[in-house]
């Protein structure tokens, strides 16, 4: 009574299959994101919010799993995310390798209490042998010279080409929000990226601050020896406490009605500008 297609699983073996299966898929969608030539995938949200990312931590965020297999696959990989901050798509991928390995060894005969030891086996192995494969250790987090290294060796798995130029950049950026004291509080949130359109990533740099995108006032985008003045109340031109009635009989007389206030306004502003300290002094003055 299936529909065309329909598969029936039945027994343990099956539903072993089955969750092999699905977490073999979730580590399918991220592998081919893997690496600096890796690709992107869209994201389509519930609310219709479109993600265009390579980053296995936003995908696993974003995406909704409901199978209990995959979702175990997809919370180890929120885990990486949060202890380590890098390698989620790595622990995808290897785990579906893992479970493929496993599911030729099911088709075999093999019980899966046998697959698991073998797995812990080969675990308590890889933590003998690893320790002899470091091929560089940082001994001091503070020391400029001993972490570009290895930021160099993170980054080019994303910005491959750029390593060279970020690395130093990124490395005065956490050290400057880095506590002193203590050192692995660190707070990723304490650092800001801001993209700015126009420029390339080769002029990036950095700020030891708070910067404020918003667009131009006016026309002028680029001023050279300016003065600036800064005033904790409204500039405006002074008004007098009565109030009259003007008739305007034609367009003349609009376009004329509001230039003795901007004549004031425009005094004003010379005054700030050829002031050379104090601009309250010269105005006063006068």
């Amino acid at each position: 009574m299936l529909k065309e297609g329909a598969r029936h699983y039945a027994g343990l073996e099956e539903a072993i299959l089955r969750n092999i299966s699905a977490c073999v898929q979730i580590s399918k969608i991220t592998r081919t994101s893997l690496g600096p030539m890796g690709m992107n995938k869209i994201v389509v949200t519930h609310l219709d919010k479109v993600y265009v990312t390579s980053d296995a931590a936003t995908l696993m965020e974003e995406m909704e799993v409901h199978h209990p297999a995959a979702k175990i696959l997809a919370m180890a990989a929120k885990t990486q995310e949060s202890e380590v901050g890098d390698g989620t798509n790595f622990v995808l991928v290897f785990a579906g390798e893992l479970m493929q390995q496993a599911e030729n060894l099911l088709k075999m005969g093999l019980h899966p209490s046998e697959i698991l030891i073998g797995y812990e086996k080969a675990y308590k192995k890889c933590l003998e042998i690893l320790p002899n494969y470091v091929v560089y250790t940082v001994n001091d987090i503070l020391k400029k010279d001993e972490v570009v290294p290895c930021l160099e060796s993170v980054i080019a798995t994303k910005l491959y080409g750029y390593e060279k130029f970020l690395a130093p950049l990124i490395y005065d950026a956490c050290s400057y929000a880095m506590p002193s004291d203590n050192p692995k509080q660190f707070d990723v949130d304490s650092v800001r990226v801001t993209k700015i359109m126009g420029s390339s990533i080769n002029d990036s740099s950095l700020v030891r601050g708070l910067v404020i995108l918003r667009s131009p006032e006016s026309s002028h985008i680029n001023v050279k020896n300016a003065k600036i003045a800064v005033f904790n109340c409204p500039l405006e031109a002074g008004q007098g406490e009565t109030k009259g009635t003007v008739l305007l009989k034609n367009a003349e007389e609009l376009l004329s009605y509001t230039k003795g206030e901007e004549r004031q306004m425009e005094t004003v502003i010379h005054l700030l500008t050829n002031s050379s300290s104090n601009p309250y002094r010269k105005q006063e003055s006068m």
